[in-house]
Formats: C-alpha cells, structure tokens, sequence
C-alpha cells in the first residue's frame, strides 16, 4: 500500500441557494484534482448549498434538492478522486448539517456535525439537530477525520474522538466568516487541537460574501508539531493540491506555498470591498449609486465601490441646498473625477421649497428644528431611489458605525439604500482607512486608481452634515474620539457605566451615549445591511429590542 497520499484543497466562492452553480464548481475542482493525480477532492463546509442558509435549509424541497445534487455529483464523478463537500442531509426525522465524501459513484460516507453554533451570527441549534460520535473514514492508505467547523473548537471532544478512533489526519472543512483578527484566533484553536491529538490537520474555508458576512477563507495546513506547512490566501479562491507522506511518527504534511497574509487594516478594507462586490454579482445588480456630499464618509463608500465594482459602475451624485460649502462641492467633484465615475449635479432647493411650502399652513407658529433638516435628507433619498428605480442602479447608504450606534442619520433619508459597507466601521476608523487607502493600491483585487484618491482636506476637516448654517457633527455629538470610545465600551464590550465612569469618562456623557444608542434601535432595524469587521456588528451579533425602558443606573 502506497504511504504517499495527495489531496486537493479548493477555497472556492459557493452562493446561497445556487445548488445547481455550485455542484458545477464542485465538478470543475475535481476535474482539477483528476489532473493532479489526487486521492481526494476536499470542499468545505455547506459548500453545495452555501453558506449561511438561515432558514432557506429547513424547506423541505430546498434539502432535498440539494441531497439529490449530491447523488448526481456521486455518479458524476465515479471515475477519479473522492470528494468530500458538505451538504445537508435528512434522515426522514431530523436535519443534520452533513460532511459527504463521495467515492466509486456513491455516498461512501457521511459525517454529522455534534457540536452546533449557537452564538453571534450562527443560530444552528434552530436548524440542525445535534448529531452523535461519527467514525473517521478511510480513502486509500489514509484514515480520515472530519469534524466539521465548531466540532473542532471544543478542547478534548471531536477531534479527540476522531484520533481514539484511528484517524490520520483530521480534515476541517468549515464555513467560517471573518472578524477583524480571525486568524490568530484560528492558529491558536486549531494548535491546540493538534497539540491534543497528536496529528496533522487542515483548516478548510471558503471565500466569499453572503449579505453581511464575508466568508474570508485563509486555509491553512499544520503538521503535528504545530508548524504551519501551507497557507492559502485571504479573501481569494483558490486550489491548491497538497502532499502527506506517512513516516514512523505518522502523515506528515509537505511543505507548500505560504501566502502572506494581510495586516487588518488591509483585511477590514478588503473585507467591504468583497462583500459588496458580491452582494451586487449574487443579487443581480451590475452598477450602484451613492449621494456624494463632499464628506469623508461618502468619499470612502465611493472609494470601497470603485475598488469594487470598476468606475463604470459607479454612478456619484451631488445633491446641495445653501447649506452646501464651496468646499464641499470642489471636494464632490474632485473624487469622483480622480475615480472616473459618473458624477450627476441636483441641486434640491427647489423640491426643498416646495415642501415647505405645502407644510407651511400646519407649521405655522412653530419654531424650525431637526424637521427642517430631516426634510433635505428624505428629498435627497428620495430623488437618489427615483435614480435607483430609473437606471436600475442600487443605491449605497454611507453611515459609519457612530452614527448607526447613535442614530445620527435620518431614516427614509440618508438611510435609505441598499448595502452599506461602512456599517461596521467607527468613524475614527473611516479616518484612518481613508489615510490606508491613499497610501495603498493592489490592482490584483482593486479596480480604482492607486495614489491620493480621497483628498486630505477632506480628511481633515471638520465632520458635517451640512443641513444648517455653520453646523458640526461635534454640536450634537462627542468628539469622534471620545465617542468611539464610548462606544466601543457599551457595544462591544458590553461595559457597564459604572466601568467606563472608571476609565475617566464623563458620567453625562456615557449615559447621553447610552440613551442615543437604546432609542435608535428603532432605525437600525430599519437599516441596509452591511460588512461584518468584528464581534458586535449591527444585525445578527447584536440583537436588541426596539422597545426597550430598562437603563444602566450605575
């Protein structure tokens, strides 16, 4: 019996729902690992239905479809390589979140997921059912596990059981998307497993964007001493075809090509670009729109788009009232000729008067306030969804993080759209992206020009909505700084105000914060969708309620 063993790893882009595309790509990769002369074909986790499916995988017809894609992809695939590729599977009781491995035109093995995520983004305890001890399974001279993504972030359970029962080689595939800092969570979980179990294991992901989540790959191989023998890229598809040798102390992993992986500066940008270059390709849209008001927030979402999508399918439109500075509209114009996008000049004063006009009987007697501003920002999301509606374009929204948390943003107005790339990212982190992306340019993944794109007077000038005379963001807000802070507190640390009073904050100013964040529920339920940077976005790692009376009294 041969003690060599190759496998063919593929870091492919599934979409949800695309069984049919998918099970495709599936025969395309192992027509690859045939080539190769390989022993195996190894595709992640949920690959043929893609990932995360929600509630998609309980329809029964949905499951079926997709088990009967698995047969066709058996048959279809006889003679060659075995494949491994995870797919739900249902027992005629129960749904299980399955790993498949197709061998001589037949399901040769099936392996159920134990452990089920139930925590952030994942809610798997409502979809699967909690599946048994599985045995490893046997392809040529090796004996394989395969636990399947949570499976292996337990100390002493699956991984353990797989190596007691005679595995090899523990074989992960996963579906498991990014935050900022991923991969060393990942190195360090996955050392473990193979400092406890002795063996070699490789960490298999797939790449992509599925509404928020950006599925951020960065396969990666480790021998048992826990050095690293591969490592597949971020963020990019790729197949790659790997070498194991058994030797007296066991599989031993070859040495492969290493790709550099990128800082988090870089993974948080490239990670909004991906994902609205994919919720766009898997949507259907070709082209986007944004409102370009001359600010650092629209400028980055212009930026993110063009690097996204290529200038052509950008289309930037400013929209000023007299409250618009001179600065403002150079600066407009500025960006969207240094990006090559279409640029579109509406002026709204005229909508704006005839609106007031139409309101005046009702409001007559009272003082003008925040109604008056709000007024420019719904008339600008209106025209731009007219413009969305007419050239079939979707509309970008541009908040940033801070404003989401606060609700300083004007729902049906500048919330209006479609995708939000910056939804996940603190303001004072727009500053520094933008100072990132001036600095940096990789024309492998971004289509916009290198150099200065987003000009440094407009980074550094004061923030504004511009909807009054003279106004700033720092009028109705903290310093960008100080909020932040706060916020990173209350958010993503959960902090009490008693805690953050203690870090040196302001006891007024925390519980001011506090307030904006608990009564603005409300529109950020109402919100786009956009790119998960960390642990605490908006949307399914933060799930409030919008009524809500209780508050922190310390």
């Amino acid at each position: 019996m041969s003690n060599t063993f190759r496998l063919t790893l593929a870091q492919l882009n599934p979409s949800v729902g695309a069984i049919r595309a998918n099970a495709d790509k599936a025969r395309a990769a192992w027509q690859q690992a045939r080539e190769a002369d390989a022993r195996m074909l190894a595709l992640p986790e949920a690959f043929l239905t893609g990932y995360q499916t929600q509630d998609l995988v309980m329809r029964p017809q949905f499951y079926r479809d997709a088990m009967a894609a698995i047969e066709d992809l058996a048959r279809d695939c006889a003679d060659g390589p075995a494949i491994g590729i995870g797919a739900p599977y249902h027992d005629g009781t129960n749904l299980y979140n399955a790993y498949y491995v197709l061998d001589g035109g037949k399901v040769a093995a099936r392996l159920l997921k134990q452990r089920l995520p139930n925590e952030t983004v994942f809610d798997e305890k409502r979809l699967f059912a909690h599946a048994p001890p599985q045995q490893p399974y046997r392809i040529g001279p090796l004996m394989i596990g395969s636990p399947i993504c949570e499976d292996a972030w337990h100390p002493d359970s699956v991984c353990a059981d797989h190596a007691s029962k005679g595995a090899g080689l523990l074989l992960i595939p996963n579906g498991s998307p990014y935050y900022r800092g991923k991969m060393d969570d990942r190195y360090q979980v996955m050392g473990a497993r193979v400092s406890e179990t002795g063996l070699p294991l490789i960490y298999l992901n797939i790449v992509g964007g599925q509404d928020d989540q950006v599925f951020d790959g960065g396969t990666f191989a480790m021998n048992a001493d826990g050095s690293l023998a591969v490592q597949m890229p971020l963020f990019d598809e790729d197949v790659r075809h790997i070498d194991l040798t058994q030797t007296d102390a066991g599989w031993q992993i070859a040495p492969g090509e290493m790709a550099t992986l990128p800082d988090d500066r870089e993974a948080d940008y490239r990670a909004m670009v991906e994902s609205l270059r994919d919720y766009l390709g898997k949507t259907g849209f070709k082209k986007v729109l944004l409102g370009l008001s001359g600010g650092i927030d629209s400028a980055l979402v212009a930026v993110i788009a063009v690097d996204a999508l290529g200038a052509e399918n950008v289309r930037c439109v400013m929209l000023p009232t007299e409250y618009t500075s001179q600065s403002s509209l150079s600066d407009a114009e500025v960006i969207a000729k240094t990006l090559g996008c279409a640029y579109d000049f509406v002026p709204i004063s005229g909508p704006r008067a005839a609106v007031t006009e139409a309101l005046a009987p009702l409001f007559e007697g009272h003082e003008a306030d925040v109604t008056e501003e709000n007024i420019q920002s719904r008339l600008r999301g209106l025209i731009l969804m007219a413009m969305s509606n007419k050239f079939g374009e979707m509309l970008l929204t541009t908040g940033n993080k801070s404003e989401v948390a606060v609700g300083y943003a004007t729902i049906y107005g500048d919330m209006s759209g479609g995708y939000n790339p910056l939804k996940d990212l603190y303001k004072t982190r727009v500053f520094e992206t933008c100072r990132w992306r001036n600095a940096n340019h990789n024309p492998a993944w971004m289509a916009g020009p290198a150099g200065e794109v987003i000009p440094v007077r407009v980074i550094d000038k004061p923030p504004s909505a511009e909807l009054r005379e003279d106004q700033k963001d720092e009028d109705s807000l903290p310093p960008y700084e100080v909020l932040d802070a706060i916020l990173e507190g209350l958010v993503d640390r959960e902090a009490s105000v008693a805690e953050l009073v203690a870090e040196g904050f302001d006891h007024a100013i925390v519980k001011k914060v506090e307030h904006l964040i608990f009564i603005s529920e409300y529109k950020r339920f109402q919100s786009a969708p956009g790119t998960r940077l960390t642990l605490r976005s908006f949307w399914l790692d933060r799930r409030y309620p919008i009524v809500n009376n209780w508050r922190d009294e310390s």
